[in-house]
């Protein structure tokens, strides 16, 4: 017979593998990883789960789905939708993704004051070809309006001839979210997505300890500048770097769409958010409003920001950890 003394320590044992993650818990986790070659960048995923066969194949159905999203959105293929909006001027029976999208980005205009703006892709074409006279960008501004994107129903059309849009700004962390949800309806619980600067992550590490994740330097691509965790938020960065187009011509920094110029005041801005796809297009969006504009858009919507100025400076939002 177990004698009382001993009867107690098992109890307390148990209690206390229960509170902190049991032992044989622990040991029956496993984390898998997953790379692929998705929307002109290297995504990866990691996933804790207890049966590997079952996160890989949950893995392979969230790749998947982010393939569907370029398919869908990248205007470098010929098929997709967005290519079919900007070549006719309209999209019949457009995906819920698709739709979905723009419309998220075209909140995101509003509540920027049209920083951030996916309408900029006539203004892009022009820089595409060396730096525009100043009468060139004069001439597609008014094709910028976000408004002039049009949803009805299953139906997409532009107001104005010439307009055109891009996702690129929006459409990958989207895709991430996807990711993520697509994830988690297959039982995964804790995992973490990672698409260039756009990461998203759910629950925690195989350790129960969050995610941990650095903060690239804008002037040292192999430094950070700092490192954060993350559990079950998003995170995204847009960097003052070139642009290099599929034709191989060089567009350097991020455009202002109010102005057709590119934005030169800040290096970099990390966005903290609840969603991929927020964290995304606010990074652009503050980047063109600059830090102090920026800064009051990120409190206004309840994310959080941190924003290296050209000398440098490292400016933090009030709650960014």
């Amino acid at each position: 017979m177990i004698n009382r003394r001993k009867f107690i320590k098992g109890c307390a044992a148990f209690s206390l593998a229960l509170l902190t993650g049991s032992w044989l818990n622990a040991k029956r986790a496993y984390l898998t990883e997953g790379t692929r070659n998705i929307m002109g960048t290297s995504v990866k995923m990691a996933v804790v789960h207890s049966e590997v066969e079952w996160a890989k194949k949950a893995m392979d159905i969230s790749f998947g789905e982010m393939h569907k999203i370029d398919d869908l959105m990248s205007i470098y293929k010929d098929g997709s939708e967005i290519s079919m909006l900007n070549n006719n001027g309209y999209c019949d029976y457009a995906n819920a993704d698709t739709i979905r999208v723009i419309e998220r980005a075209n909140h995101h205009s509003g509540l920027s004051d049209g920083a951030f703006n996916i309408a900029v892709l006539p203004v892009i074409g022009l820089w595409k070809k060396g730096v525009p006279a100043e009468e060139r960008l004069e001439d597609v501004l008014d094709l910028l309006d976000h408004k002039n994107i049009i949803i009805e129903g299953e139906k997409i059309r532009f107001k104005k001839d010439g307009m055109g849009i891009t996702l690129g700004g929006i459409a990958k962390g989207y895709a991430v979210d996807k990711a993520i949800e697509t994830l988690k309806k297959n039982g995964i619980e804790h995992a973490l997505v990672s698409a260039g600067g756009d990461i998203r992550t759910v629950g925690t590490k195989l350790d129960e300890t969050p995610w941990r994740v650095a903060i690239r330097n804008p002037q040292d691509k192999k430094k950070s500048i700092t490192t954060i965790d993350l559990c079950d938020k998003a995170v995204a960065t847009s960097g003052n770097y070139e642009r290099i187009f599929n034709d191989g011509t060089i567009s350097p920094h991020i455009l202002d769409p109010r102005t057709g110029y590119t934005v030169q005041g800040l290096m970099s801005v990390t966005i903290l958010a609840d969603t991929t796809i927020d964290a995304d297009a606010l990074s652009t969006a503050v980047f063109v409003l600059g830090a102090e504009g920026g800064m009051r858009l990120v409190e206004m919507v309840g994310a959080e920001a941190l924003i290296i100025n050209n000398e440098g400076e490292i400016l933090k939002s009030s709650g960014f950890p």
